[in-house]
């Protein structure tokens, strides 16, 4: 039987256009607990109380329980990039990747050297005014709320600023969405990667590549809704396989 990391490094060798997607299971090796399922954020805080309706009639107590949820979701480390990040980053140096769609807020692809990163849900660096669009970096918004400016404020039109991430509520932004889509048409393998596979849009990336002739590969440790259709289905830990699969490559 074919070792399937050597198989999947074959045919990333031989594609033209390798795109990833990449979910939950990526950043929680990095410290970043998943928002779902057993001990996630979601059994701590109640979404409702990060809902956009609520962000809009109650920025201050939004923003309050927003630095709850900060230190929840970091506690008081510096997260850093894991195996996983590097590797889908050497992946693109070495011409192999396209592009990385992610589900993840974190910036951990970024901070790993990916340059071409598409953020379906945004960014928890930054935070955004909804007047003027101005963006800052998150650590000073929240460092200004915590210091009793809720909510804090655009330094220039004095609007409120939001996380720049989407809320529940709120709707997807167009630019990464579509963006994505075009990512996923075009490729002839897709690599979805530490992904349930189970919130759109990005579960819907991986069907969209493979209708359009794409080679999926689920690298992921538990079954998702697409391992029966997938061309690999490899349940494995993010952080080991992927670094193999570079080793197998070089």
């Amino acid at each position: 039987m074919d070792d399937p990391i050597e198989s999947l490094a074959g045919a990333i060798a031989d594609a033209e256009r390798v795109v990833a997607l990449t979910g939950a299971g990526v950043s929680t090796a990095s410290g970043i607990p998943s928002f779902r399922g057993e001990g996630g954020i979601w059994e701590q805080f109640d979404q409702r109380d990060f809902h956009y309706r609520r962000f809009n009639a109650d920025p201050e107590g939004f923003w309050r329980d927003r630095l709850d949820l900060r230190d929840a979701f970091y506690g008081d480390s510096e997260v850093e990039p894991n195996g996983a990040h590097h590797a889908l980053a050497k992946l693109e140096r070495e011409g192999y990747l396209e592009a990385v769609v992610t589900q993840n807020v974190d910036g951990l692809h970024a901070a790993a050297g990916s340059e071409t990163v598409v953020e379906l849900h945004g960014t928890n660096r930054e935070a955004e005014c909804v007047e003027c669009s101005r963006r800052i970096p998150a650590e000073t918004a929240f460092d200004r709320a915590a210091e009793g400016e809720l909510p804090p404020r655009c330094e220039g039109c004095g609007g409120v600023l939001k996380p720049a991430v989407v809320l529940f509520g709120e709707s997807m932004p167009d630019e990464p969405t579509i963006r994505a889509h075009e990512l996923a048409g075009r490729s002839d393998l897709f690599l979805a990667v530490g992904s349930s596979l189970q919130v759109q849009p990005a579960a819907g990336l991986p069907a969209r590549a493979q209708r359009s002739g794409a080679t999926l590969a689920v690298v992921n440790l538990e079954a998702t809704p697409l391992s029966d259709r997938a061309d690999y289905d490899l349940r494995a830990d993010v952080t080991e396989v992927l670094p193999a699969l570079v080793e197998a490559l070089e």
